[in-house]
C-alpha cells in the first residue's frame, strides 16, 4: 500500500471504539454536507451552505475566535460580540481597580464612547478551510523515522504558509494556520481575518457572571449568567486595524438573530465554535498517564489556590489583582479532579483495554496485518510505562516553579528582553501588566508553599540548585531579596550596562536553575512524545481500517467545528432525573448572603421577587436561567452560540457536567451534556439589571 492510500484510508472510518451516536462528533465545517440528512431529521431547517460557504455569507461569518482561547458570536450589524463571562474575565479584570471595581460591580457602557479599548485582545473570523494534505505530506515515505518525518512536515508547512500568505494584499491582517488532523494522517489550512480593536461593552458582576463559582463549576443544576459583551471595531471601510479613535463598529457579513421562543425537550440544537483538545484515540496506557497528570495538577493547584484565596478574601486590592490568575488555575484544577472521578466511575481504561483486545484479534487474523501492526500496542505501552515518572517530575516543575512562582515569570521576561527574543513594545506591556497584578507578599507565601511541596514529592536529584542546602524559608527569604519584586528594581537591573545586577540577582539564578531541570525533563518528554506519535499514527490507521465505512471526525485542535443534537435531560444515577432547564427560583434557593460564591445582588433579588422579567419569561410562566443539550463540546467552546434549527441564537455554551468529564477521552451519550445560559436570561440581565437597553435595541429578533 502506498503512502497516499494510507492517508485516504484513515479518512473513511469511524472513531475508534467510541459510544458512537448521532449526538457525538465535532465536525469540520467543510465536511458538514455528509451529516446533512441526519441534521435535517433532527430538526435543522437550513442548507449546508448556510453554515459554511466561501462564496456567500453564512453562519461561520458570525463566529469568532475570542482572544485565542474561547469562542464568541456576532449578534448585531454593529459588531457586537457575546461570549462567556469567564472568557472576558481577563479583560474585565484588566480594566478593574479599587476605584472602578468591574468584577464586583459590573460595567455597562451607555454609549459607544464609553466602550473600553482592550489592548492585546483580538478576534478572528474564519475565511476558508483548504485540504493541503498532499502538499504537507510531499516527500514522506513509510520508512522515515519520526524525527525526520516531523522535519519534512514542518518545512512543508512553513513553505506553504509563506506561499499562501502572498495571496493576500493585506497579509498583516490575515493569519494562516496549517494543522494536523487524524493524528497527522491529514492536514488542513485555515485562513483567518484578524481584528485587534476589540472593546469591552458590558459585563454583569461576579455575583451573577460567576454565581456558584468553584462549587458549581462543572456541575448541574446551574444558575450562572455566564456572559460578557464586547464589540469589534474597524476602519471606516471595514478593514482590520489597531485601535484608533477614528475606528467605527465593524459591519459583519452575518450576525445571529435571537429567538425568544425558548425550547422544549427534543428540540434541535447546534453549537458552533473552537473546541480546544480531545484525545479520543488514546489507549488505556495513555489514559493512566493522563490520570496521573490530573492528580498532580489538582494537588499542586489546590495548595496554591488556598494561599491566593486567603489573601483575596482579606484584601480587595489583592482580590482584583489575582482574580484572573485564580480563575485560570481553579477551572482546570476542578476539571482535573472531576475528570479522574469520571474516568474511574465509567471504567474508561477498561473500556479502552477491551478495544485494544479487539484490535489485536483483528490484526492477528491476517498475516499482512499482523506484520504491520503487531508491535503498535506494545510500543505505546512501553513508552507510557517508561514515561510515568517523567510525567510526575515534568508536571511538578511546570506547576510549582514556572506557574506557581511569579518571580520566575518576570525573570524570564527580562531574560527574553536581553536576548532580543521579544520586541521592546511587548516587553514593556508585559512588565506593566505584571506589576499591575502583582503582590510581593502573596507571591512570597505561594513560593514558600510550592518549594515545600516540590521538596516533599520529588527526588533531590531533580531539585533546582537554588533550593538545595537550606531550609525552605531561608531559600525563599534569599529569593525575595531580588530586585524583581518591584517595577523600579527591575528597571534598575535593565538599566545596568555592566550586567552585574542581572547576573547576581537571585530571581535570575533561580530561573536558570529551574530551566536546567526543565530542559532535562522536557528533553525526555519530547523523546517519549516522538515515539508515541509514530505509534499512535499507526494505531489510528489500523483501527480506522478495522472500522472502515462510517463518518469520521478528528480530535479537537482549536479549529472551527459544529456539533448538533437536541435539548435533553439526563439521569446521573439510579432514581435521579435531572431537568433540562433551571429557573430564577434556584438562585434564591442557593442564596448565601455575604458568601463570595452564592451572594445574590439586592437588585437582582428584587427583580426576581417582583417577577419583573419583561418579555423574557418562558411560556411556562418562569424565567429560565440555564438549559442542557447533548452537544459534543470541550474547552475552547466556551462562549459558543447554541443555535436552533433556523439559525437563531438561543443560548451560550459555557460548561459541561461532572458526570461526563471523561468526555475528552470518550463520548458517553447517556451522560454527556452541554450546559448553556439561556439567551433570554442574558438579555434580561442586560436590560433589567444593567439598564442598558441600547444594546437590546441593536439586536435582531427572529419573528
Amino acid at each position: 500500500m502506498n503512502f497516499r492510500k494510507l492517508i485516504l484510508m484513515s479518512l473513511i472510518s469511524v472513531l475508534a471504539f467510541s459510544w458512537a451516536r448521532a449526538d457525538e462528533g465535532m465536525w469540520l465545517l467543510n465536511m458538514i454536507g455528509k451529516n446533512y440528512k441526519q441534521m435535517k431529521a433532527q430538526g435543522f431547517k437550513l442548507k449546508p451552505e448556510d453554515i459554511y460557504s466561501v462564496q456567500k455569507s453564512s453562519l461561520k461569518d458570525a463566529i469568532v475566535v475570542f482572544g485565542g482561547y474561547c469562542t464568541g458570536e456576532i449578534v448585531s450589524d454593529k459588531g457586537l460580540i457575546f461570549t462567556n463571562h469567564h472568557c472576558g474575565y481577563q479583560s474585565i479584570q484588566q480594566h478593574s481597580s479599587l476605584e472602578h471595581d468591574y468584577l464586583k460591580d459590573g460595567f455597562w457602557a451607555k454609549s459607544f464612547d464609553e466602550e473600553i479599548p482592550t489592548p492585546d485582545l483580538y478576534v478572528s473570523f474564519l475565511q476558508e478551510i483548504r485540504d493541503v494534505t498532499d502538499e504537507v505530506t510531499n516527500g514522506l515515505t513509510s520508512d522515515l523515522d519520526e524525527k525526520k518525518r516531523q522535519e519534512i512536515v514542518k518545512n512543508n508547512i512553513n513553505e506553504l504558509t509563506e506561499k499562501y500568505g502572498k495571496d493576500f494584499p493585506e497579509s498583516e491582517s490575515y493569519q494562516i494556520e496549517i494543522k494536523p488532523f487524524f493524528e497527522g494522517n491529514a492536514y488542513y489550512m485555515c485562513i483567518y481575518l484578524v481584528f485587534n480593536d476589540v472593546r469591552l461593552v458590558g459585563t454583569p458582576p461576579d455575583a451573577i457572571g460567576k454565581f456558584g463559582a468553584d462549587t458549581d463549576n462543572w456541575m448541574w443544576p446551574r444558575h450562572t449568567c455566564d456572559f460578557s459583551v464586547f464589540r469589534v471595531y474597524a476602519t471606516k471601510d471595514g478593514k482590520p486595524a489597531e485601535y484608533s479613535k477614528d475606528n467605527v463598529p465593524f459591519k459583519p457579513k452575518h450576525h445571529l438573530p435571537i429567538s425568544l421562543k425558548g425550547y422544549k425537550e427534543g428540540d434541535f440544537a447546534m453549537v458552533m465554535g473552537f473546541p480546544g483538545t480531545t484525545v479520543r484515540y488514546s489507549t488505556s496506557y495513555e489514559i493512566f498517564n493522563d490520570m496521573d497528570a490530573n492528580a498532580y495538577r489538582a494537588k499542586i493547584r489546590g495548595i496554591r489556590q488556598d494561599v491566593l484565596m486567603a489573601d483575596m478574601e482579606k484584601y480587595d486590592e489583592i482580590r482584583i489583582k489575582y482574580a484572573t490568575k485564580f480563575a485560570h488555575s481553579s477551572n482546570y484544577w476542578k476539571k482535573s479532579i472531576e475528570a479522574n472521578k469520571s474516568l474511574k466511575a465509567l471504567k474508561i481504561p477498561e473500556f479502552k483495554a477491551d478495544a485494544e483486545k479487539k484490535f489485536t484479534n483483528w490484526y492477528n487474523s491476517d498475516q499482512n496485518r499482523k506484520k504491520e501492526y503487531e508491535n503498535v500496542l506494545s510500543s505505546i505501552k512501553e513508552v507510557c510505562e517508561n514515561s510515568r515518572e517523567n510525567t510526575k517530575r515534568y508536571t511538578y516543575v511546570l506547576e510549582c516553579f514556572l506557574t506557581g512562582m511569579e518571580l520566575t515569570d518576570i525573570a524570564y521576561t527580562v531574560v527574553s528582553a536581553f536576548n532580543g527574543d521579544v520586541d521592546s513594545d511587548k516587553i514593556g506591556n508585559d512588565i506593566k501588566t505584571f506589576y499591575k497584578d502583582y503582590s510581593k507578599s502573596t507571591d512570597y507565601k505561594s513560593t514558600l508553599a510550592m518549594i515545600d511541596l516540590y521538596k516533599q514529592d520529588i527526588e533531590e536529584e531533580y531539585w533546582p540548585e537554588f533550593i538545595k542546602g537550606a531550609d525552605t524559608k531561608t531559600v525563599v527569604d534569599n529569593l525575595f531579596t531580588s530586585k524583581f519584586t518591584s517595577k523600579e528594581g527591575l528597571l534598575s537591573v535593565m538599566d545596568d550596562d555592566s550586567g552585574e545586577l542581572m547576573k547576581n540577582d537571585p530571581a535570575i539564578k533561580a530561573l536558570f536553575d529551574v530551566l536546567n531541570v526543565y530542559f532535562l525533563l522536557s528533553g525526555e518528554y519530547r523523546a517519549n512524545k516522538e515515539k508515541l506519535s509514530s505509534a499512535r499514527r499507526l494505531y489510528v490507521k489500523g483501527t480506522n481500517e478495522m472500522n472502515a465505512g462510517a463518518l469520521v471526525y478528528p480530535d479537537a485542535n482549536f479549529t472551527e467545528r459544529i456539533t448538533f443534537g437536541t435539548v435533553k435531560p439526563y439521569n446521573p444515577k439510579d432514581g435521579v432525573k435531572m431537568s433540562y432547564f433551571t429557573t430564577t427560583t434556584g438562585i434564591l434557593e442557593k442564596e448565601i448572603p455575604g458568601d463570595y460564591e452564592f451572594d445574590v445582588p439586592k437588585k437582582l433579588k428584587n427583580l426576581i421577587l417582583n417577577k419583573d422579567f419583561g418579555r423574557y419569561l418562558d411560556k411556562d410562566g418562569t424565567m429560565h436561567t440555564c438549559f442542557l443539550t447533548n452537544n459534543d463540546i470541550t474547552g475552547g467552546n466556551s462562549g459558543s452560540p447554541v443555535i436552533d434549527g433556523r439559525g437563531n441564537l438561543i443560548g451560550l455554551a459555557f460548561d459541561g457536567n461532572s458526570e461526563s468529564m471523561s468526555s475528552d477521552w470518550v463520548f458517553n451519550p447517556d451522560l454527556q451534556r452541554c450546559i448553556n445560559v439561556d439567551i433570554r436570561y442574558v438579555l434580561f440581565i442586560i436590560e433589567k439589571y444593567g439598564e442598558c437597553k441600547r444594546l437590546i435595541d441593536e439586536l435582531t429578533f427572529a419573528k
